[in-house]
């Protein structure tokens, strides 16, 4: 059995290498925090909760599936584990450069 802590490691690692893949981070990418994880292990099975930081603009509900999609398979992969849940704790939007020096006129 795998322990709880080592599937956290993979789930951070995941959601940091989906982040990367599947976002447009290229203005926030440096101020994003890295994604944190809690799992929960049981007969052959994992549930995932990640806190992260999303760029902004974004779609967020495509985003939030395309992590979740993402994760729960490659954590499924490595550890052999079904993930039957992963949820998501947005914790900060990081604005893309340029947009925190925009005034309404």
């Amino acid at each position: 059995m795998i322990p709880d802590k080592v599937v956290a490691r993979i789930a951070a690692r995941a959601a940091k290498e989906a982040l990367a893949t599947h976002t447009d981070t290229s203005g926030a990418h440096a101020k994003l925090a890295g994604p944190r994880a809690s799992v929960t292990v049981g007969s052959g099975t994992a549930r995932l909760g990640l806190t992260l930081d999303l760029p902004y603009p974004a779609d967020l509900a495509g985003v939030s599936r395309r992590l979740q999609d993402y994760v729960s398979e490659r954590v499924a992969n490595l550890t052999g584990m079904r993930v039957t849940e992963v949820t998501l704790a947005i914790e900060h939007l990081i604005p893309a450069d340029g947009l925190e020096r925009r005034r309404v006129q």
